[in-house]
């Protein structure tokens, strides 16, 4: 089978053709360094994504804090991660940079504020 990935590595976003059967790549074209390379193997053999949201923040001046995950998880684990995500509850003030969540569903992957709130 043979398919077209658009690489999100670098600006070049070069177009790269993949020839595969199954999670076996038999042939790699288009790319202009390695890292594209490197980029659709692991989109065939084992695809993984980062999730940035927002999740509720009770007593801010906002009402929102935008969190993301420390490391990428795998792309079919991110339904049961943001089912977690989602019934967060934070405290005013929240901190960027904190963690409010450590090692989410097991992944070896935390949930961090990106944007302080202060207190009402």
């Amino acid at each position: 089978m043979k398919k077209t990935y658009t690489c999100i590595i670098c600006p070049n976003g070069c177009d790269i053709t993949v020839e595969a059967e199954g999670r076996q790549i038999l042939s790699v074209e288009g790319n202009k360094c390695a890292k594209g390379e490197e980029y659709v193997s692991q989109e065939i053999i084992a695809p993984k994504r980062t999730i940035t949201t927002s999740v509720a923040v009770e007593g801010g001046s906002c009402p929102l804090a935008s969190v993301r995950l420390t490391r990428a998880i795998a792309k079919e684990k991110i339904f049961e991660v943001m089912d977690v995500i989602k019934k967060l509850r934070l405290q005013a003030p929240v901190e960027a940079g904190s963690v409010v969540l450590h090692n989410v569903c097991g992944l070896d992957s935390d949930v961090m504020v990106t944007r302080s709130v202060e207190k009402r």
